[in-house]
């Protein structure tokens, strides 16, 4: 046997020594891992409370872990505002979004995605969506979070605990801070008073709760009505002013008063006394 091949030998001995022995120690390290993993569950299995404090500490680690890469940020937050760019609506919508947004001080957008809801949901409940928008207008002043002193809530400021029943499918009654939930819901009952009442501007008053209450051309009914006509008209590209000039019996006998005070004093000047 020459010396190249005693050294092939003494190599495949050497390779064949180390591996055998690698795999001893893996088969035994794989063997001891598998008891200690045995021994831990037996351990916890027995020791239930051993088990709830380790959970308890891996939940607050990971928790932790969560908290220090979570910067704050909310990248879903825009698909959960009710928000749409006015110029995007057809024309008739955007013109009502823009003038009820320099009207009641409200953002545009806002405006532009109820203005588009109740052109949806209007024609689907026979109702005329700038009547909608009206009754939004005298409810709520488009004030998604306002509330009554009587507990009546929302953009249509309905009664959520009397319709509780209708923010269901809404996930409860804090739906009624939703502005597109309490549209919907608002115009439900809107709906159902004027089917009971036979009319618009009975169903108004029963909506208001004043169905037995006589109501003057300045009450509810009457500026809801009013505010109604002017959307129509604003939708129609009509020039509407913003505030509506308007003189009541009482302002126009003051100002008969002060006229009849003026000629009185003008008398006075020309005559030196005042004629009865």
């Amino acid at each position: 046997m020459t010396a190249l091949e005693k050294l092939k030998r003494g190599l495949r001995t050497f390779a064949t020594d180390v591996g055998e022995g690698f795999f001893a120690i893996t088969h035994n390290g794989l063997a001891l891992l598998g008891l200690v993993v045995f021994c831990a569950v037996m351990v916890l299995t027995m020791r239930p409370d051993l088990r709830q404090t380790g959970e308890a500490r891996l939940i607050s680690w990971l928790q932790e872990r969560q908290d220090e890469s979570d910067d704050g940020s909310d990248v879903d937050a825009v698909d959960r505002a009710t928000a749409t760019d006015p110029r995007s609506l057809p024309k008739q919508q955007a013109n009502i979004a823009y003038w009820l947004s320099r009207k009641y001080r409200v953002a545009a957008e806002p405006l532009g995605a109820l203005v588009a809801e109740a052109y949806e949901i209007g024609p689907r409940n026979q109702i005329d969506p700038a009547l909608i928008l009206a009754v939004m207008a005298v409810e709520s002043g488009f004030n998604p979070f306002a509330q009554s002193p009587v507990g009546a809530q929302g953009l249509m400021q309905v009664m959520t605990r009397v319709h509780s029943d209708k923010y269901e499918s809404f996930g409860g009654t804090h739906a009624a801070f939703d502005p597109v939930a309490n549209l919907r819901v608002g115009v439900n009952v809107l709906k159902e008073c004027i089917a009971k009442a036979g009319s618009t501007e009975g169903g108004l008053k029963l909506y208001v709760g004043a169905a037995n209450i006589q109501d003057s051309n300045t009450g509810y009914t009457g500026k809801v009505l009013a505010e109604y006509n002017r959307l129509q008209k604003v939708a129609q590209g009509q020039k509407i002013p913003l505030t509506q000039p308007t003189v009541t019996a009482a302002a126009g006998a003051g100002l008969e008063n002060l006229w009849e005070k003026a000629q009185k004093l003008a008398s006075f000047g020309e005559g030196g006394q005042v004629s009865r």
